[in-house]
């Protein structure tokens, strides 16, 4: 496989009438060179899966889903997978999981089937073809806890060793990694709190902490990290203008099925990124077509203008809005 570098390059969306001192916004585009040292399936893997398959979390907390690696260990060691093969079930497996193609039982016992999502075309196949080809990130407790499992206790990864590329990142590159490291906090306590409580109690933490969650990532990052919606649940997250202007956009390019990028916004030494935030499965309990009863009674007692309902999956709930300095 050839090298992945990702340069991202400017494309302003205004005529050139636009006043010079106006902020412009631009598309983050990938200009992508192959090179074997750094496939595009890592930073899909890392962009789509990371969120729920950790590598850092701890063994016995927080986890809301096995290691990437776990997955990788089962399809290829357990069941002996080929190359083809492993990419041909993992692919149909994350499209549309099924309790019918589980092989993971332990996992789907302990955290549930996996929501099903929406992918850009052929990032699951690059995903699939990336762990097959590559040794992956492990948690430091996996080897002792597969051999545990009545596996091989000698077990090793299978797999090229990774070499990473230092390269500076992007303001794109910043902006993506508040945002998913942010989801990362709010879908692991979120899922967390279903899993153990159910879709009820899920609501109750949304009113209470998921603001303040987020605020805490503002914290950590020296930025400014909102969730804003056209359709909103709570009254902080509602859209203002320019940022009904960039929902609007997503959800065209996501009705014509266009590669989604991040928008971003440079005035200065200040950045805006805009992405957006997609439904699955999982965000249907609460904000889809068919609600429970007791959920909707719940919705509108704590939300009783309450917006954020009549979604399907793979659809533009909302997006991101992060302000941000540049980096010196």
């Amino acid at each position: 496989m050839k090298k992945i570098i990702i340069l991202l390059t400017i494309i302003t969306l205004f005529s050139c009438n636009k006043k010079n001192n106006e902020p412009q916004p631009i598309l983050a585009t990938n200009q992508v060179v192959y090179n074997k040292d750094n496939p595009e399936g890592k930073k899909l893997m890392e962009t789509h899966c990371y969120v729920c398959h950790s590598p850092t979390a701890p063994e016995n907390e927080g986890r809301i889903a096995p290691p990437m690696v776990a997955i990788k260990a089962r399809y290829i060691d357990k069941e002996g997978y080929n190359r083809d093969e492993f990419i041909k079930h993992v692919t149909e497996f994350v499209e549309n999981p099924t309790e019918e193609k589980v092989l993971m039982y332990g996992a789907i016992k302990k955290f549930g089937i996996m929501p099903k999502q929406m992918f850009p075309k052929g990032s699951v196949e690059k995903i699939a073809s990336f762990m097959f080809d590559y040794k992956i990130e492990e948690p430091e407790w996996f080897k002792a806890h597969w051999g545990g499992n009545g596996n091989n206790n000698n077990w090793i990864q299978s797999g090229k060793e990774y070499k990473a590329v230092n390269k500076e990142k992007s303001v794109a590159d910043i902006g993506l990694q508040y945002a998913l490291e942010t989801k990362k906090v709010l879908g692991k306590n979120l899922m967390g709190t279903i899993q153990k409580k159910g879709t009820l109690e899920a609501l109750s933490f949304c009113n209470i902490q998921a603001i303040p969650l987020t605020d805490s990532m503002s914290v950590n990052y020296n930025a400014i990290i909102k969730r804003v919606s056209d359709k909103y649940r709570n009254p902080n997250n509602k859209a203002n203008a320019e940022e009904l202007k960039y929902i609007a956009q997503f959800k065209n390019n996501f009705a014509e099925q266009k590669e989604i990028k991040p928008i971003l916004l440079e005035v200065g030494n200040k950045v805006q990124f805009y992405y957006p935030i997609e439904t699955n499965s999982m965000c249907l309990q609460c904000h889809g077509t068919q609600i429970k009863p007791e959920v909707s009674r719940e919705i509108l007692k704590l939300y009783p203008k309450d917006l954020a309902v009549g979604y399907n999956e793979g659809e533009v709930r909302g997006i991101w809005s992060i302000t941000f300095n540049k980096k010196e």
